[in-house]
């Protein structure tokens, strides 16, 4: 059982209107991908389903999973009962056949894996050579700053977990993120046959500043999160 399944309704709720996601990793996902017209799309770790929402609405033919069964239900009763949803972790074998996907997005997701490998040997194999894996995680300056303000005193140069605990509606989610450094994610990229394309640190929307001001200000100056675009060779 996931982390995710017990809050899953609020957790969906939350994220379809909040800072983090609604104002600022989605939005950046979503213009980095571009044109997605026609294109066939896995949403690796599609959570509720907005991000999977957006690129239909865009045009793409979308296929999503996430390892929690709560957040799947969530993205079914959005997304109608015919959308393409599965149950599947993406440290494991993929159900789709070798070269299914134009793209693969991978919104805030591999932070949560200590070993990248196997993952993004999967995400290899489902795409066709020449197509994009997109990618946010947390940014690796942002978790060590916020671990050295907690009193700890760790070593950025490492990959070390970071657990977490996070108010969602009447329940409380308890999550490990595992924090490396830029080289450590740019090396497995490169392991699993993936070509950076660009690297970027975009800020969030402008209109956050007013919809958010305490969070705005917390974290301005500062990004939270690092995106990746990859083709696969």
């Amino acid at each position: 059982m996931s982390d995710y399944d017990a809050v899953a309704q609020a957790y969906a709720a939350d994220n379809e209107k909040n800072y983090a996601n609604a104002c600022y990793e989605r939005p950046a996902t979503l213009a980095l991908a571009g044109d997605v017209t026609g294109r066939r799309i896995l949403d690796a770790g599609c959570g509720a389903g907005p991000l999977f929402a957006a690129l239909r609405e865009r045009g793409a033919v979308v296929s999503g999973v996430d390892v929690s069964a709560g957040m799947v239900e969530q993205a079914r009763l959005r997304l109608g009962a015919d959308a393409d949803l599965r149950v599947a972790d993406l440290g494991e074998p993929l159900p789709f056949p070798d070269s299914e996907f134009d793209d693969v997005i991978a919104s805030l997701v591999l932070h949560y894996l200590q070993d990248w490998g196997p993952a993004l040997a999967e995400v290899r194999r489902v795409l066709r050579t020449g197509g994009r894996l997109i990618v946010s995680v947390n940014h690796p300056t942002a978790g060590y700053c916020e671990e050295r303000l907690a009193g700890g005193w760790p070593d950025y140069y490492s990959t070390y977990p970071s657990p977490a605990r996070w108010p969602v509606g009447d329940g409380v989610v308890e999550v490990t993120f595992w924090n490396r450094p830029l080289h450590a994610m740019t090396d497995a990229f490169a392991a699993a046959g993936f070509r950076i394309s660009s690297i970027s640190e975009p800020p969030p929307l402008p209109e956050a500043r007013d919809l958010f001001p305490g969070e705005f200000a917390h974290y301005a100056g500062a990004p939270n999160f690092l995106f990746f675009v990859l083709q696969a060779d």
